[in-house]
């Protein structure tokens, strides 16, 4: 659905973009991550082809990013936290005026979205507060039934009870929709997600299932018979290394079940007991931030 090959994107000197390359999978929810900055939204933004690259290729639906035709954008919907939308208009004067542009657009699936959202068609879309905007832009996207939709900090500033609504109909509408999400909410996208990219100061620091990055991290705790001592020479894919009493502690980043004790004990000795816990998806990413501002390979 999506495949950008060594994508650049500079204003005046600053390299918001550096060489980014990855596939967005058919069928999938693919969600690339990153602090504010990490050019999340500037990826998305030439994908759009709201923001020409520098450099390098993008292909949406198998289109070059800076050809999307209004044939294209029929099969895409677009939700941003700073989409704009006519103020003036209220919100069944929006949907009206949208709806001859979409072939698709089901009329009964509209009024099912708005109703679930509780969107006030009388209400001026510039009265709305920011999470019924939010709540505006999705009943925008979802009624025309596209193949990809694409969502840019969809949840920025929403409280739980928008953000729970807001997710509860997209998931409801998603079907077979390829979705490209961007977030740092990760809460959000933990349990959606099934592809994840890390983005870092405009650099893909990796890009992998979800399913592999949960199952390769792992919280460690080594007690061990004295005062715990880290290796000599610490394995790479060891992060955040620290010891209290006779634990050591660490962050495994290549977990296997199969050699993880073998592998241990012959780099710490007097190992009493191996303790591993899976981790959230924040921690990861907290994990993952840091080392990348350390410059750990990742």
């Amino acid at each position: 659905m999506i495949q950008i090959h060594d994508l650049w994107k500079k204003f005046g000197r600053h390299e918001a973009l550096r060489g980014l390359s990855f596939t967005v999978p058919k069928g999938s929810t693919y969600a690339l991550i990153g602090a504010n900055g990490a050019g999340k939204t500037t990826t998305i933004k030439v994908l759009m082809n709201i923001l020409e690259p520098t450099r390098g290729r993008a292909t949406v639906l198998g289109v070059d990013s800076r050809r999307i035709s209004p044939r294209e954008l029929n099969r895409i919907g677009y939700v941003s936290e700073n989409q704009d939308m006519p103020e003036r208009l209220t919100v069944g004067q929006y949907l009206d005026y949208l709806r001859p542009f979409y072939r698709r657009w089901d009329r009964d699936l509209e009024a099912g979205i708005r109703r679930k959202l509780r969107l006030p068609p009388e209400r001026r879309i510039g009265d709305l507060s920011h999470g019924m905007r939010m709540k505006m832009a999705l009943a925008c996207a979802l009624p025309f039934r596209p193949e990809l939709l694409i969502l840019d900090e969809p949840f920025s500033g929403l409280d739980p009870l928008v953000r729970e609504e807001f997710m509860e109909e997209l998931l409801q509408q998603a079907g077979e929709m390829t979705v490209l999400i961007s977030s740092h909410e990760l809460g959000e996208i933990d349990g959606v997600a099934t592809h994840v990219a890390f983005l870092d100061d405009g650099k893909l620091m990796f890009e992998e299932s979800m399913s592999d990055l949960t199952g390769r991290f792992r919280e460690v705790h080594i007690t061990t018979e004295r005062e715990a001592r880290p290796p000599g020479r610490l394995p790479a894919h060891w992060l955040d290394v620290k010891t209290m009493g006779n634990v050591l502690m660490f962050i495994e980043t290549r977990f296997s079940d199969d050699a993880f004790g073998e592998h241990v004990s012959t780099l710490v000795s007097g190992v009493r007991r191996i303790d591993t816990q899976p981790m959230a998806l924040r921690s990861i990413f907290t994990t993952l931030a840091r080392a990348a501002r350390e410059g750990a390979r990742l």
